[in-house]
């Protein structure tokens, strides 16, 4: 009788073992169809998220802040020339002033000049950026501008024993060229206020 019983036990304990993974393999399978619904509206979401990526509007809004981070960067880095550039117009001018001989300058003042001019330069360049960043507009008129400077620079620095007539009309050209797209620049502001 006790063989039966152990029997009888053993097959409960089986059909108990049966009711139990059966229990687990139905809570998987809901939780498979479940996890398989969650995939499928994040599916739809992404699916929806990236149709809207396209639209002109999102796109746009995309590149102002690809614009926006890329000006950022731009200034900082401008910043960090002007720092470079002002350190070594400092030190090149302690070294002039205080070699031999004692407060005149060994380098002809057209060379300091020169780095003098760079450092405007670099000035009007982070002008440039900054007035971007405010108006999201170039404002034509300090581009103009900076490009002046930049070609006086060139002519103040500028060595007439190795220079050819060629380079002197191509230069006498571009601060005519600009000189008027300047001053249609201003004519043009003067008029809009």
């Amino acid at each position: 009788m006790r063989g039966a019983i152990g029997a009888d036990q053993s097959g409960y304990e089986s059909s108990r073992e049966f009711a139990s993974r059966r229990a687990i393999e139905y809570s998987r399978t809901i939780f498979l169809i479940w996890l398989s619904a969650v995939k499928m509206r994040s599916l739809k979401k992404v699916t929806r998220q990236c149709a809207d990526a396209g639209s002109n509007e999102n796109f746009l809004r995309f590149l102002g802040g690809a614009e926006a981070l890329v000006s950022r960067a731009l200034s900082i880095a401008m910043v960090v020339v002007l720092a470079v550039a002002v350190i070594d117009l400092v030190r090149f001018l302690i070294l002039e002033i205080f070699s031999e001989p004692f407060g005149l300058f060994s380098t002809t003042l057209i060379e300091i000049f020169g780095l003098f001019l760079n450092i405007l330069i670099a000035l009007e360049i982070l002008e440039n950026i900054a007035a971007y960043l405010r108006k999201h507009v170039v404002q034509v008129e300090l581009v103009v501008v900076t490009s002046l400077i930049a070609v006086a620079r060139k002519i103040i620095i500028l060595d007439f024993e190795k220079t050819t007539g060629v380079e002197l009309i191509g230069l006498a050209i571009a601060i005519f060229s600009l000189s008027i797209s300047y001053w249609v620049v201003r004519h043009v502001n003067a008029k809009e206020h």
